[in-house]
């Protein structure tokens, strides 16, 4: 209870009285001084985890799996987006595809249901982005971004995640800031050689006094981003800075805060010819639109007309896309209490909200089909923006050259609050114990997160066109009499049934008291820790999703006011002013243990078992999970899933050569809502595998590596048993990374290789996503002191590489709806080191 009030005193008013679990890994401040490189990078005995630990420990000591990289390497590899650098760790599957944020993120076998990364969460710092990263449009990547602000990035897959973390049993990617331990910081500038986008960068760090240092940076960045839209598509930047005071008894305190408003487009599935059989497909470009470098977005749709969610007109921007405005002021402070004991407290509090707008083509077929789909038999088209605004489409079968159009549902939300506040406080020390030492860690850990957000969803007939220069259509009759207005055939989602017009204003609060024991005696280190959280879930929601008696969603009303209500009109989405309550309680307890043994100096064998569960938010709404009339659960089960796995391992350090080896189990408890196809989930999935990483490094050269096999099952469905011992969609058998690099006095050449095996588009096992390799490459010379010119090529061999289909099989007219890579992009930039 005083733990409770002293957290109470720290995070005062901010947290609503009532139940809630959840914890954060918190690194030991103590080991923060210390640089970490990539996971590799370090052979000495400082190879310090700090990440989903209760103190900083070496990682040949520790039982559990973890993986790093260094700032060094964010440079040199120039990710284009945070995902892309994730597919440098081993056992995650990131699907890269979504641009800066929107990524898909799994670990080990464990399923992606739907979007986000429900089992992983991202943090910055030891406290989370969001405390669910699969907010519905709310991705935690869409809130992130890896600048030279970042020191490393750890990645904890497994193990302690359960019980050091919430709602985070796969595992926990931690974000590290540099903190000025070094003196000195850098400017750059870059910019694409092959596509339209300019960027500055800046970081600078030191000490103010013997006591006082500090570390400020960011970044700005305009252009259409890395595939040609026609507007600028990305446009924004980060600023961030801390400041930390260190006393002479060991202690000290930081400030941070951080302002992020950035604007980058949203990549959703685009169309591409499959030919062949779904068992032996071959995926080619459109003509005039390319599945890789090609996008929907165009300079020609830039805006919609539809109601907020007041229900009243407004006009929202497609080019603000994947929109994140961030304002987060957090604290740390490590407190020495007693020989060896330390109180160790982390609060932030994180203001958030923007936007997600981006066009998802509901169906992508030939012109005229489309065409009579929508105004009948013989139906006319005129193009309704762009320089041919206006002209009828006499030959619709040679539109664009592939005779096209894409009737779109534009995925617009508002998301007007992801506010979370979240505060991590915990004892630890250790005593002897016999020739030992036992460890003692306690803590308690609450979080609130907010969900407001509206669906402003609308629809529009384009062409298929990339490069920026697709057009809206409009449809008429065979007699002339319009049945689109602007390329729009009702102001709703028109191609989703007029569904999935809605509001959310939910608060999740969370709260969780968690313990460890760590025995190290002799060579062996045995630990295991609990956790418990509980929570609850309160607020509303409107949408005519929700069935009778919660109204009507469609309404007549005249959007451009010119006083006569078209056919489109007719057809508008209106929020319901009904709201039905959200209102439940859950708990449950998560436990992880482990233990390691140092067989030698340079070798160690560790063994670990967990249970942690991850507490299910906003995509049960508008489910048969919960009731819409009380807003309570219809199955107490549905608040949590939970996972369960065993692993195990050999790891290898010494000199220039490092190795690491795990087998994992796991068996998964999902229930899950997808946005794009309209599915509830409710499953479970057992997968098992290897985890292979190493480094080798002798002179000039170097070379790391990773690779996973996971043979990964459906073993329950209880929506669609047809699917039962069937391969979850999207996971490939064996996932890989390596990182050639030879290091010259003054000029460094390099590569970095991504690549998968085969996997299936959907649950079905029918469609094959063809494995790919892709290729990456980074060349950089120093001509003078404190300046290095660097050229780095991106997917260097312009190699297609599928992360995902809407279809499970070939449709008749071949064309599916897939997310690509993007093709390769060149870079160039100048940075100044002082």
């Amino acid at each position: 209870m005083k733990l409770h009030l002293l957290l109470a005193g720290v995070a005062a008013a901010s947290f609503t009285v009532s139940a809630g679990a959840q914890t954060v890994a918190v690194q030991d401040d103590s080991a923060q001084s210390t640089e970490v490189e990539s996971a590799s990078d370090v052979s000495s005995e400082e190879d310090i985890v700090i990440t989903a630990v209760a103190q900083g420990t070496n990682r040949l000591n520790s039982s559990i799996t973890i993986s790093s990289i260094g700032s060094d390497s964010l440079v040199q590899l120039a990710p284009r987006t945070s995902a892309e650098l994730l597919r440098n760790l081993p056992g995650l599957r990131v699907e890269a595809s979504g641009g800066d944020g929107n990524a898909n993120i799994s670990v080990r076998g464990l399923p992606v249901a739907s979007g986000g990364s429900k089992f992983l969460q991202l943090q910055e710092d030891g406290l989370p982005i969001l405390e669910f990263g699969d907010i519905t449009f709310g991705n935690a990547d869409i809130f992130l971004r890896a600048d030279f602000n970042v020191r490393t990035v750890e990645a904890v897959r497994g193990g302690s995640a359960s019980t050091f973390a919430s709602n985070s049993p796969g595992g926990v990617i931690n974000f590290i800031s540099k903190t000025g331990d070094q003196e000195g910081g850098a400017f750059q500038l870059s910019s694409g050689l092959d596509y339209r986008e300019f960027r500055v960068d800046f970081d600078q760090g030191g000490k103010l006094s013997d006591s006082l240092s500090y570390h400020f940076g960011g970044f700005y960045r305009i252009g259409d981003g890395q595939r040609e839209v026609g507007y600028d598509g990305v446009r924004g930047g980060q600023f961030k800075a801390n400041i930390t005071k260190s006393f002479g008894d060991g202690g000290d305190v930081r400030l941070y805060g951080k302002y992020l408003n950035d604007r980058a487009i949203g990549y959703l599935p685009n169309p591409v010819q499959v030919t062949g059989s779904n068992s032996d497909p071959e995926y080619r470009d459109i003509a005039n639109f390319s599945i890789n470098n090609g996008t929907l977005h165009s300079g020609n749709i830039q805006n919609v007309q539809t109601l907020d969610g007041n229900n009243r007109p407004t006009t929202r921007s497609i080019a603000d896309g994947q929109n994140p405005v961030v304002y987060s002021i957090g604290l740390e402070t490590q407190i020495p209490i007693a020989d060896g004991w330390n109180i160790v407290e982390r609060f932030r509090y994180a203001d958030i909200s923007g936007g997600f707008t981006s066009p998802f083509p509901a169906a992508v077929g030939s012109a005229q089909s489309l065409a009579n789909g929508l105004g009948g038999a013989g139906a006319q088209l005129f193009f309704a923006s762009g320089a041919q605004a206006g002209q009828r489409i006499a030959d619709p079968a040679s539109l664009n050259g592939n005779g096209l159009l894409a009737n779109i549902v534009l995925f617009d939300v508002d998301l007007k609050s992801l506010n979370n506040i979240t505060n991590d406080i915990r004892i630890n020390g250790s005593v002897p114990m016999g020739a030992g030492s036992l460890s003692i860690t306690g803590g308690f850990y609450a979080s609130r997160q907010d969900i407001q957000s509206d669906w402003l969803w609308t629809s529009f007939v384009q062409t298929v066109a990339d490069g920026g220069r697709s057009e809206l259509v409009d449809i008429r009759t065979a007699a002339g009499t319009p049945v689109t207005q602007n390329g729009v055939p009702g102001y709703s989602a028109s191609f989703f049934g007029n569904c999935c017009r809605r509001s959310y204003d939910l608060d999740y609060t969370t709260y969780a008291p968690f313990a460890q024991l760590g025995l190290e005696i002799g060579r062996f280190n045995i630990d295991g820790s609990l956790r418990y959280d509980f929570g609850q879930a309160r607020g509303s929601v409107a949408g005519a999703d929700l069935g009778a008696g919660f109204g009507s969603g469609i309404t007549a009303f005249d959007i451009n006011g010119n006083g006569v209500i078209s056919a489109p009109e007719q057809q508008v989405a209106v929020i319901p002013g009904v709201r039905s309550p959200l209102d439940y309680n859950y708990d449950y307890l998560s436990y992880s243990g482990g233990v390691n043994f140092r067989l030698t100096g340079s070798t160690a064998l560790f063994a670990r078992y967990s249970r942690g569960g991850r507490a299910n938010a906003d995509r049960l709404l508008f489910g048969p999970s919960i009731n819409p009339v009380t807003g309570g659960l219809t199955d107490q089960g549905a608040a949590v899933d939970f996972v369960r796995q065993l692993e195990g391992g050999f790891k290898y350090r010494q000199g220039g050569l490092s190795l690491y080896a795990t087998g994992f189990w796991a068996r998964t408890e999902e229930q899950n809502f997808e946005a794009t196809s309209q599915r509830f989930f409710n499953r479970e999935y057992d997968a098992k595998g290897i985890e292979l990483e190493g480094r080798f490094a002798r002179g000039p050269f170097s070379l790391s590596a990773g690779g996973t096999y996971t043979d990964a099952e459906i073993t329950r469905d209880v929506l669609n048993p047809a699917v039962e011992g069937n391969s979850p969609r999207r996971q490939a058998k064996f996932i890989f990374q390596a990182t050639p690099q030879v290091d010259f006095d003054r000029v460094t050449i390099g590569a970095n290789v991504i690549g998968t095996t085969d996997s299936y588009a959907q649950d079905d096992n029918q469609l094959v996503m063809p494995g790919f390799t892709q290729v990456n490459a980074f060349f950089s010379v120093r001509p003078a002191d404190n300046v290095t010119v660097t050229v780095n090529g991106n997917n260097l061999f312009d190699v297609t590489g599928i992360t995902e289909s809407e279809e499970g099989a070939i449709p008749a007219n071949g064309i599916v709806r897939a997310r690509s890579i993007t093709g390769r992009t060149i870079s160039a930039a100048v940075r100044f080191g002082f």
